[in-house]
This record gives C-alpha cells, structure tokens and sequence, in this order.
C-alpha cells in the first residue's frame, strides 16, 4: 500500500464538474492499493499517516500531527501509483489491485479515518477525478508499506 501525503492548505476533488470533497488545512493522501493489500497493512498506514508529524510547531519545527492542527483528510483513490515502467514507455498496473480487492479496502480506509479524524472527505473510486491543492511548504511524504514494516 502506498500514500503520498500532501500537507495542504486546502484541496478539492471534482467529478464530472462537481465538487465531491473539500478541505482546508490538512492532508490529501493519494492512496495506491496493491494485489496482496490486507486490513491489516491498512491498519498500519493509518497509523502511521495520523502519527505523522509534519505540521511546524511555534518554533517553526515539524512537531506536530494532524489531529495538533485540526487538519482534515482529503483520501483520494490512486491505482497508478502501482505504475509498473521497467520495461518499454508504457506503464503495466498488474501490481494495483483489482477493483473488487481495492474499493473496498479503500472504502475500510475513509472509516477508519473518520473514526478519529472530524472531517474526512473522499474522491469516488474509479471516477475521472480532477484533484486541485494547494501544497503547503511544499511538502509531501511518501508512506510505502513495503519500506515501512
């Protein structure tokens, strides 16, 4: 499972011309599921994700969490982050995980994460999304669960 974790001031997402989640001070989190993704991998991303200290402190340092800030989450389902470009200029996806494994893990994801987090607004899975954000710092982290447990 990847999550790329944007820190943003705000971000939207669009789907055919409507605005379908909106938040401002936060994270917009690009989630990539792979075939062999589980519950508990989940788990741990989640975590980790709402753990992360990358909001600055009054002394300018990243000290500080999301629930610190009251930030809000903005996930966004993103299968070509398992974008496979070894061989030829064509991306292979086989390593994503197919549909029927991936929406529902990352269905499992937006509620978990508004079990804690207030505001928690989503992308719809499979949909033609335009994402818009304004990067804070900028920064973004990638969180890999391979690299990470």
């Amino acid at each position: 499972m990847k999550f790329v974790v944007q820190r943003v001031a705000n971000a939207d997402v669009t789907v055919d011309g409507q605005v379908v989640g909106k938040i401002g001070k936060g994270f917009l989190v690009l989630i990539g599921i792979a075939e062999d993704d589980t519950k508990e991998i989940a788990d741990q991303m989640i975590a980790k994700l709402l753990k992360l200290r990358i909001f600055e402190d009054a002394e300018g340092k990243t000290n500080l969490n999301l629930a610190s800030v009251e930030g809000q989450l903005l996930l966004i389902s993103q299968f070509t982050l398992y974008a496979d470009c070894r061989h030829g200029n064509r991306p292979s996806f086989i390593h994503a995980g197919k549909p029927d494994l991936a929406e529902p893990l990352y269905e499992y994801i937006i509620a978990e994460c508004a079990k804690t987090v207030p505001v928690v607004e989503h992308g719809i899975f499979g949909a033609d999304m335009k994402v818009s954000l304004l990067n804070d710092g900028p920064f973004t982290v990638v969180l890999d669960s391979r690299e990470l447990f």
